[in-house]
């Protein structure tokens, strides 16, 4: 399935998010990663990042698309890496 993950955190704990979302998905903003991933690779990252999180400060949303049916994705501006390899 193809993800994205976004995460909004205190600035100590940003560094430490981030190095557990490059393991399994690629940058594309400062708190902003997608890619393809199985289910059980996907029930890591969460169990990672949940042991990281702290519900009352922080907030991460993970988007999981089974299909891209329908899908489009426009950049404007600057990305860390081109979006070509989306659909």
């Amino acid at each position: 399935m193809f993800v994205i993950l976004t995460y909004d955190m205190r600035r100590e704990r940003i560094a430490k998010a981030r190095k557990i979302a490059k393991k399994y998905l690629r940058p594309v903003q400062r708190s902003v990663f997608e890619g393809h991933l199985s289910q059980s690779r996907l029930d890591r990252l969460k169990e990672e990042l949940l042991a990281l999180v702290r519900p009352e400060e922080d907030g991460v949303r993970i988007y999981a698309f089974h299909s891209f049916r329908g899908a489009s994705v426009d950049c404007l501006g600057r990305t860390e890496e081109r979006p070509d390899r989306l659909l």
